[in-house]
């Protein structure tokens, strides 16, 4: 292979469309992927959120709402912006951590409403404008694998991304790649709406816990996000992004 020529980062050309892409790592991921070059489209359930991130986003972003927890909604979505190439799915409410013991179904149920078929939702509607070579990156967590009390509920969500990352690589191989991110505790907006959470005693807690002595930054995940979609060898991984977390 003739090293000069090989693939990079860069994402010149590229439509990038982030679901959930107004704050936090969506919208981290947003700015990484119009720095290297694309044109990326964020996509919010909310008016205000959408021109909130794009007033902080390059001149050649664009926003769309929608809510995606609407097939319908999404399906417009796509049909309205025609080809693309990468899909970031990095949408999701604020925490909802449950005892079992105080287990609320009904709650439970719209905690996966957005995170799992939100997801399952947006790969479908998107797959038939994706172009070949494209990616979709889906957005698990350290929780599947070290899950604390109260966390039965989400920790399931995050095996069942995964499992869905690693199904749908199969599936749409070998036109399609399928991969996931898998954030630890991040300094993130996500935090502030967490019931019982002091976000700050959060990460001075956290932080000496991990190899690296730190919790991560919105853009430590985002950077992964952009490895999956320009990474062409890369189809049905996780990428821990966690400090080293699961070693501690």
């Amino acid at each position: 292979m003739d090293l000069t020529t090989a693939r990079t980062t860069r994402l010149d050309g590229s439509d990038v469309v982030v679901l959930g892409g107004t704050s936090g790592v969506g919208l981290a991921t947003a700015g990484l992927a119009a720095g290297a070059g694309a044109r990326v489209t964020v996509v919010s359930s909310r008016r205000s959120s959408v021109d909130k991130a794009l007033a902080a986003l390059p001149d050649t972003a664009h926003g769309v709402v929608a809510d995606l927890t609407d097939p319908a909604a999404v399906a417009a979505v796509f049909a309205d912006l025609g080809a693309v190439d990468h899909i970031a799915f990095t949408a999701g409410e604020p925490l909802s951590l449950m005892p079992v013991a105080e287990l609320d179904l009904d709650r439970a149920h719209r905690f996966f409403e957005l995170r799992y078929f939100g997801a399952l939702t947006a790969v479908h509607a998107a797959l038939p404008y994706l172009r070949d070579g494209g990616s979709i990156t889906l957005t698990t967590g350290s929780a599947g694998a070290r899950p604390s009390p109260g966390w039965s509920v989400a920790a399931s969500i995050v095996g069942a991304v995964e499992a869905l990352t690693r199904a749908l690589a199969v599936e749409l191989a070998p036109r399609v790649r399928v991969n996931a991110v898998s954030p630890g505790v991040l300094r993130s907006p996500m935090w502030d709406g967490v019931a019982g959470v002091d976000s700050e005693a959060l990460y001075a807690a956290t932080g000496p816990t991990v190899p690296l002595g730190r919790v991560g930054e919105v853009t430590d995940a985002a950077l992964a996000f952009l490895y999956c979609m320009t990474q062409p060898f890369a189809t049905g991984t996780v990428t821990a992004v966690d400090g080293g977390a699961l070693l501690a």
